[in-house]
């Protein structure tokens, strides 16, 4: 394991004994870690009561749109149809297909209308989806949506090259780490759940492995990484058992939309245990970043200032942890409250009491997400801090301080008082 965290400068070399520490506490934590994810692994990733049918998707071309005039709702008979001929908003549509098996032929089937309904027009790539045969009275195909295909690789193309060509090597890794990200929560995270796996033991076993994976990744076999790391995981330990106390005391059920209650009726998943694994997924991203920032932070004043005390060492490194977390809070609240803004926008409309939209069950379950992570956050600052001050390397000879005077000073006592050990 490295012990050079700085960019640039030269870091005094760790001891034997952090060394030893330090593995003797990740080893165990990598080896429960990699025996649980084999043990929580889904089979065959098929959902406990799922059903083998499902509507098959196809890509497809529009060709020609047909508009026909919107029938008028009853209380409007009076005031004409609700579009004019001409208008795309109803109507047939032929989408040439252009996948599958069935490649090449031509279907016609209806616009979507309604509210929020999708407009199309001749030339997009569109998706079509197939209706099983006698299926309700409805076409073959439907249109169901956009093809975002091209415009979101394209996206994630330009998010890749600004990565790499500011991080360069350290970008390269942050990409690796991102898609090692994916992979565990797609192939692992969902379907355990899906499978009927315990949704919080899977969200800890998961992000436990995406913790080591991803920094180890990104920052390198360190000392300083290892510091992060550990941080990292007593904080999301304490982010979970608060978050299940919050849970408990403020009975939320996690059931607040269409898609946890469709959850819990068809695949029985537990609703609360959804919230908290959600809850310790989403501290965890944060998280990182915030061990990260203090255990480099700490390493590099270690080479700066040589002589610094562990207190020394930690009261500096805290300063910049309690700036960092003074920003990263507002940050949180105002990705949430972007996140919940219909939400907010549809009680402002009701006209609400301010008590009444605070014990919605939906706002109610934003709140308790946003303090419990921002609780995690700031107990992450001094931990880390404290454990990378620890594991720092020091030089408390005067021998060795001898060896790092600084340029343009004689004699030790002409010295500038931070390069004295105290």
């Amino acid at each position: 394991m490295g012990a050079n965290h700085s960019h640039g400068t030269t870091a005094l070399p760790v001891s034997r004994r952090t060394v030893v520490a330090t593995l003797a506490v990740i080893v165990p934590v990598a080896l429960v870690t990699v025996a649980a994810l084999i043990w929580l692994w889904p089979g065959d990733g098929r959902p406990s009561g799922s059903s083998s049918s499902s509507l098959r998707q196809v890509d497809g071309t529009i060709v020609e749109i047909v508009p026909e005039p919107c029938p008028a709702a009853p209380d409007e008979q009076a005031a004409g149809p609700a579009a004019a001929p001409g208008s795309d908003a109803c109507g047939n549509v032929r989408v040439t297909i252009t996948s599958g098996s069935e490649e090449g032929r031509t279907v016609t089937t209806g616009l979507p209308t309604g509210p929020g309904a999708q407009r199309f027009a001749v030339g997009e790539d569109v998706v079509l989806v197939h209706v099983p045969d006698g299926a309700l009275d409805a076409p073959e195909y439907l249109l169901s949506d956009h093809d975002r295909s091209a415009p979101l690789w394209l996206f994630v193309a330009a998010f890749a090259l600004a990565v790499v060509a500011f991080g360069r090597w350290r970008g390269l890794t942050a990409l690796v780490g991102l898609a090692v990200t994916f992979v565990l929560l797609l192939t692992f995270v969902v379907p355990a759940i899906l499978a009927g796996e315990p949704p919080t033991l899977v969200a800890i076993v998961g992000s436990a492995a995406i913790m080591l994976a991803v920094l180890y990744l990104t920052h390198g076999f360190t000392i300083a990484t290892s510091m992060a790391v550990l941080g990292t995981l007593v904080s999301l330990t304490l982010t979970g058992l608060l978050s299940a106390f919050a849970i408990d005391v403020a009975h939320l059920a996690g059931v607040t939309d269409d898609s946890s209650f469709l959850l819990d009726s068809n695949y029985r998943i537990n609703g609360q245990g959804l919230l908290l694994a959600g809850i310790i997924i989403g501290a965890l991203g944060v998280l990182d970043d915030v061990t990260v920032t203090q255990a480099a932070t700490v390493g590099e004043l270690a080479v700066a200032n040589p002589g610094y005390t562990f207190g020394r060492l930690y009261r500096a490194a805290a300063r910049v942890g309690r700036a960092h977390i003074a920003s990263v809070i507002n940050t949180i609240v105002l990705a949430y409250a972007g996140a919940a803004l219909p939400l907010l926008l549809l009680f402002s409309v009701g006209d609400q009491p301010l008590g009444d939209v605070l014990r919605n069950p939906v706002l109610a379950q934003e709140i308790i997400r946003s303090i419990v992570g921002t609780l995690g956050l700031i107990a992450a600052v001094p931990v880390t801090t404290a454990l990378a001050a620890l594991a720092a390397p020091r030089r408390p000879s005067g021998e060795e301080r001898e060896g790092h005077r600084p340029a343009g000073f004689a004699a030790e006592k002409d010295w500038p008082a931070e390069w004295h050990v105290r």
